[in-house]
């Protein structure tokens, strides 16, 4: 009973100096508002895979989302990070193990002969070869404490990582949608320009055959040149972009290009689940939840200062005064013994110490549950602006077909010469106008589908951040 009292004592001031973590609670709708047509226990083939870019079937995106992970500067900074952060918990764990030094020295010294008290007068050799070692005893948890805090820190930095990748490559896919969509503009502008050509053609021979004005012809020619500075306009907007991938890419933009193509088509289905779910599958809710727990092991840190530090001390070693006998039996020394740091006045050091890192917990844990609530607003936003630019789409796409219709019927009415042809620039203007807006909403369809995936997490899970030993 004797020796279990002081054992349990023990125990007692050990979790007084421990404050043991619990993740902050957070509170998550059961569902999102935007969302009517999720399923529970959705098949494996519907849930976002690592390389989700693929759900786009764009074989040229696929091959530019494979060297972001080679070649992006701004990913290997991420990269590095983790790497120090790493470093970092493999010298905090360091203190858990014995501190060996070995400190050779070798002295000639003569003192002088007009000392209060010198006993010789003679130089003299001192050669000193000793080993010490030192061992502090965790009682308190404060090296525990301590690795823990650096080994969560390094815990966020990987889903820093991870963060930074899902970002970078969203911003990839990004640009590149754009990039196609002003494709698909300019496409559709130097169609444009072909029949407005054609048009032309006509008003001159209709001019020429006396059954069209000269104003006919000036007009046609302006709206004719008018589609063609539009056209040219749209390689400003597409070279920036071109130039931005370039540099997710880490190449130069003067050596970096892609070719033309109108590749866009209807966004895919993205499976979005629950809104509980993006704790485990947003890395940089992870990262902030990471940093809570980093802060609550540095309160126990500084809780521990409270109590006494206990070491274990020890020095062996040989010292002479001549090279010949200096590793000899009799030169050899130790010492060993514990030793106890008690600090009995500090001014409030360690109190101020102590509501710093419970301060700090506070401040990680607000930004931990901030960081959900931006993350739910994300999502929601995206699944809204899917929602309604899918309705607008289909309204547009009823404007597209009968400004069409009204061109044809233009068209139709000039050849036969019953309308003049501001009548037909007119229907063209409308036309080419509606058409354009076609685009460019499928293009912000396409990337709120990025930015969609984005927000759910791109497929990263919680249970992929390194444990104690990777």
């Amino acid at each position: 009973m004797k020796r279990i009292l002081p054992v349990g004592l023990l125990a007692l001031l050990t979790a007084c100096a421990t404050k043991t973590y619990v993740p902050p609670e957070v509170q998550t709708p059961p569902a999102f508002k935007e969302s009517t047509d999720w399923k529970a226990g959705e098949p494996a083939d519907a849930v976002l895979r690592g390389t989700w870019w693929e759900v786009f079937g764009d074989e040229q995106l696929n091959q530019l989302e494979a060297q972001i992970s080679v070649s992006n500067q701004t990913l290997k900074q991420a990269q590095a990070r983790f790497d120090e952060a790493r470093a970092s918990v493999r010298g905090a764990r360091s203190a858990l193990y014995p501190q060996v030094a070995v400190a050779p020295s070798v002295v000639w010294a003569k003192p002088s002969g007009n000392r209060a008290i010198s006993p010789f007068h003679d130089s003299y050799a001192d050669l000193l070869l000793p080993a010490s070692v030192t061992y502090e005893a965790d009682v308190w948890g404060r090296i525990r404490n301590s690795v823990e805090a650096s080994r969560t820190a390094a815990q966020s930095s990987a889903a820093d990582l991870e963060f930074a990748s899902l970002s970078l490559h969203a911003e990839l896919a990004v640009n590149y949608f754009l990039l196609r969509g002003f494709d698909q503009e300019r496409e559709l502008l130097e169609s444009a320009v072909s029949a407005y050509e054609r048009a032309l053609q006509l008003t001159q021979n209709r001019f020429l055959g006396g059954l069209a004005s000269q104003a006919d012809v000036a007009l046609a020619e302006t709206q004719l040149e008018t589609t063609r500075a539009q056209a040219v306009d749209i390689g400003v907007a597409r070279s920036a972009v071109e130039h931005a991938i370039a540099v997710l890419l880490g190449v130069p933009a003067a050596s970096f290009s892609l070719p033309t193509a109108a590749s866009l088509h209807t966004p895919p289905a993205v499976p979005v689940g629950l809104p509980s779910d993006l704790l485990e599958r947003r890395p940089d809710i992870a990262s902030a939840e990471r940093l809570v727990a980093s802060a609550n092991a540095q309160v126990g840190v500084t809780s521990a200062a409270f109590y006494p530090i206990f070491a274990l001390t020890g020095a062996a070693g040989f010292e002479s005064s001549s090279l010949g006998n200096w590793i000899t039996g009799l030169s050899s020394f130790w010492t060993i013994g514990p030793s106890a740091i008690i600090t009995v006045l500090d001014g409030g050091k360690r109190r101020a110490a102590s509501a710093q890192a419970k301060a700090a917990y506070e401040e990680a844990s607000a930004a931990y549950q901030q960081s959900v609530l931006v993350a739910l607003q994300e999502v929601e936003d995206q699944l809204s602006a899917l929602r309604i630019l899918s309705e607008e789409a289909a309204i547009q796409q009823r404007a597209v077909d009968a400004a069409e219709r009204s061109l044809q019927q233009a068209t139709l009415r000039y050849r036969g010469g019953l309308v003049s042809y501001l009548e037909v620039a007119v229907a063209q203007s409308v036309a080419l106008q509606n058409e354009r807006v076609a685009v460019g909403l499928l293009t912000r369809r396409m990337t709120s589908s990025v930015l969609l995936i984005k927000g759910l997490g791109g497929g990263w899970n919680v249970a992929t951040l390194p444990t104690v030993d990777e």
